[in-house]
């Protein structure tokens, strides 16, 4: 999910009443909500679980045990120092190190979830295992998560303010998001049923809720060497279903545009469902490596493009005396 979604994740659980169990309780749901997503920041790390994004930072061993107790530990000498040079806080609350940690793990918590329901996958057990987990359940920006949030959160800011009761709309957001999710959930699986029905061979089938239209799925799937696309919707059914799009991975070419380029090495340790187009001219092949989740080929909007020689070149004949 966006950075927004997660940020107002913390944000709705703070005032649902758990900013109150300690001084930058708040700060520790909403900056744990984001944590995991310093990943970005390392794509050149040494250690590729690190340089993956959605990877180690996401997964159960780092973002979710070791992260939350650095996160907390930060929080609590900032509020030491702010405490020795005699800073006023706003807030009457105690520092309660107990609960500050609790609170950066139940941040951190929210977003491996949050995350695991989209198609971008995430990599749990990095680092001891690569493989990536997919729910498909919400658009990776859902309007109508936002639109919920952020009216939940602004109604209960302005009770606060008022000195109103401010807990009580949040704490019913937080019920209707889980549901939200749960229908969503339920729609997919639906979806995929209705893939294995017509194709018994499919194999890692996403199913892609589009902006706006969170009830749709848009689906493809492997099956072999290619694969398939279809639509799905609620009491329709599913959509038609394409011809076999072959992935082309096996092609000479782009075997030896992988082992040449770094850049499309790192893209294929990401991408779960690659596809290659190759163009020749000449003695030169443009090799374009997209991922079928989000489009087809060199039309997916995150391919990785590179060119490579298919024929000899002619060599320098010149002496060193020439």
């Amino acid at each position: 999910m966006d950075n927004l979604t997660h940020s107002m994740a913390g944000w709705v659980l703070g005032q649902a009443g758990l900013k109150t169990k300690t001084r930058k309780g708040l700060a520790a749901l909403i900056l744990g909500a984001n944590m995991p997503d310093i990943d970005v920041f390392f794509g050149n790390a040494p250690w590729d679980p690190l340089a993956i994004h959605r990877g180690f930072t996401h997964g159960i061993v780092g973002g979710v045990l070791v992260m939350p107790l650095v996160l907390a530990g930060l929080l609590w000498l900032l509020d030491r120092w702010q405490s020795s040079r005699g800073k006023e806080f706003k807030s009457e609350l105690p520092m309660r190190f107990g609960w500050l940690i609790l609170l950066s793990y139940l941040g951190a918590i929210t977003h491996p979830f949050l995350d695991l329901l989209t198609t971008y996958s995430v990599q749990l057990f990095s680092p001891f295992s690569n493989r990536w987990y997919h729910a498909d359940g919400l658009f990776i920006i859902d309007v109508w998560l936002w639109l919920g949030l952020a009216i939940a959160i602004g109604v209960s800011k302005r009770r606060e303010q008022s000195g109103r009761e401010w807990k009580r709309l949040p704490q019913i957001a937080i019920g209707v998001v889980f549901a939200y999710v749960a229908l969503n959930l339920l729609t997919t699986n639906r979806a995929a049923t209705a893939v294995r029905s017509v194709s018994p061979v499919a194999s890692s089938i996403f199913a892609s809720p589009p902006p706006v239209l969170s009830w749709r799925r848009d689906l493809v799937w492997r099956e072999d060497h290619c694969y398939r696309r279809s639509t799905y919707v609620p009491f329709r059914g599913l959509g038609p279903v394409s011809e076999c799009q072959p992935t082309n991975m096996d092609d000479p070419i782009v075997r030896r545009a992988i082992r040449t380029d770094k850049r499309l090495q790192k893209f294929l340790k990401w991408s779960v469902m690659p596809q290659a187009d190759v163009i020749r001219d000449h003695c030169t092949a443009r090799v374009t490596i997209g991922d079928a989740r989000y489009g087809e080929g060199r039309r997916s909007r995150l391919a990785r493009e590179t060119v490579v020689p298919i024929c000899a070149t002619n060599l320098d004949k010149r002496t060193p005396n020439s």
